[in-house]
């Protein structure tokens, strides 16, 4: 069968599930190429991913095409098999010859996958624990690991005692990690310290301070880190944006400590609650290192709402 895949954000980070598709079709005999839809007649199966819900939908797919992923609204599971193979990490190596698209994504030098799954924080602005459940084990790094360095996509891998294990696991092995999606700082005390000290680190150490409760425990978190040792490219740390003015109480907080604050504005599962401008702007000059470097928000805020023409 010749099988197509469809990756619908199109982003410059690799869709983790396409990868294990490919590795399947293809242990079992099968051609696996990326999506054109002037070749879809040719297809026996098309298979499209898609993560945001802001992505704009894809018309020039076929009706039968297989959809799935949280951007679909689609919660559907990868059978066990599928789930539980090494991904194929080359089906990136050539993707730019295969679409009308100025990005060059190579293979990527890294290995990706989870340790475990779910979240039980149950935050009010998060999908996790609806679509996944309770965290839980789902594998061991080896499964997926074909680099030094790894990504791992965890939501909450300090709440389970298998992800404490195989952070062990990683530092025996002298693995380089990123945990993406952030570590929980309610979660770190002087062992865990001790232990994320161990890792060796090819990304910044990634945390998320989204209220101003959390405050108190990113400091603490952060310091128990530095006493233990954890040298990471940088601490890095995640910031919801709602109400902007609050925001940036806790970006100035954050920066005071030392860390890199990364802003992102408030979505809904549903896409019907659209970032401000305000919201957009804040975002903008929180991440914009020159902008966050040499101008204050206020100031910026301002500079902006003068140029723009914008109400006060």
């Amino acid at each position: 069968m010749l099988i197509a895949l469809h990756d619908s954000d199109d982003t410059n980070f690799p869709n983790l599930a396409l990868m294990k598709i490919a590795a399947w079709y293809r242990q079992q005999g099968h051609e696996v190429v990326w999506y054109a839809p002037d070749e879809a007649a040719q297809y026996d199966r098309v298979f499209s991913s898609k993560v945001f819900t802001w992505t704009a939908e894809d018309s020039g797919l076929p009706p039968w095409a297989v959809k799935s992923g949280t951007g679909y609204g689609i919660f559907t599971t990868l059978p066990d098999a599928v789930e539980h193979i090494c991904p194929d990490y080359s089906i990136y190596r050539h993707v730019h010859e295969r679409r009308n698209s100025r990005r060059k994504r190579p293979e990527p030098e890294y290995s990706l996958g989870f340790i475990t799954r779910g979240c039980s924080n149950n935050c009010s602005w998060c999908i996790v624990p609806r679509k996944e459940g309770e965290v839980r084990a789902h594998a061991d790094v080896e499964e997926f690991c074909r680099h030094r360095h790894v990504v791992l996509l965890d939501n909450n891998v300090l709440a389970h005692d298998h992800g404490i294990a195989q952070i062990e696991k990683m530092a025996r092995l002298g693995l380089r990690v990123d945990f993406n999606q952030g570590l929980d700082a309610r979660r770190i005390d002087g062992p865990i310290a001790r232990r994320l000290a161990s890792l060796g680190w090819f990304k910044p150490l990634r945390l998320a301070c989204d209220q101003k409760g959390q405050m108190p425990v990113v400091e603490r978190a952060v310091n128990l880190l530095r006493a233990a040792g954890a040298r990471p490219k940088e601490y890095f740390c995640y910031v919801l944006v709602t109400d902007v003015d609050e925001a940036y109480e806790r970006t100035m907080f954050l920066r005071g400590l030392g860390l890199a604050p990364f802003a992102q504005a408030y979505r809904d599962f549903t896409n019907d609650t659209t970032p401000t401008i305000k919201q957009r702007l804040y975002c903008r000059w929180v991440n914009h290192k020159a902008l966050f470097k040499s101008i204050l928000w206020p100031d910026y805020w301002e500079q902006e709402k003068t140029r723009r023409g914008l109400a006060a």
